[in-house]
């Protein structure tokens, strides 16, 4: 059993997990909460799995300051 994978894709400034049990992806945004369940479909999500870096699970939850920039949007 693999257990979950973590992927960064800074060039929108998010990461994903895929819980393996539950067989769900979430989201977040770098400086944000994780969101619940998205689509697995989901245009962000499938160009991470393509261009996206696979990180460890300790930095998934720590995660990165969001830019000046996203947060004024």
């Amino acid at each position: 059993m693999r257990g979950d994978t973590y992927i960064d894709y800074p060039f929108e400034e998010v990461m994903f997990r895929w819980d393996d049990v539950e067989k769900k992806a979430y989201r977040k945004f770098y400086g944000e909460r994780e969101s619940g369940p998205i689509p697995h479909d989901n245009n962000l999500y499938n160009e991470a799995l393509r261009s996206g870096d696979e990180i460890t699970r300790e930095a998934y939850i720590v995660g990165k300051p969001g830019s000046p920039e996203r947060r004024n949007s």
